[in-house]
């Protein structure tokens, strides 16, 4: 998928149909996700048709899900440069 050349809202409305199937496959209803989250039917409602939504809304659903990991490719942690790995080894040496 080339997310680049998806507008925000259809980027969003993407997200919220794959949260749905995994819903759906862990075979969730909405009601029991949120309860499982501690947010509302309505918010899960929300975030599954791409609705605005807060990060803080949207982790505990990720989590429920087992899809936490995933954050590691979405924002992948920046590497230590080469250079700067040499220079704390000297300082440790």
């Amino acid at each position: 998928m080339d997310w680049f050349y998806m507008t925000d809202k259809a980027i969003m409305e993407e997200m919220g149909q794959r949260l749905r199937s995994y819903r759906k496959k862990r075979k969730l209803s909405q009601k029991q996700l949120a309860e499982r989250t501690g947010l509302s039917t309505f918010t899960i409602a929300q975030i599954e048709q791409g609705k605005a939504v807060s990060l803080s809304s949207l982790l505990p659903v990720l989590r429920e899900l087992r899809l936490l990991n995933n954050l590691d490719a979405l924002i992948p942690n920046i590497p230590e440069s080469p250079i700067s790995l040499l220079r704390k080894q000297r300082k440790s040496n």
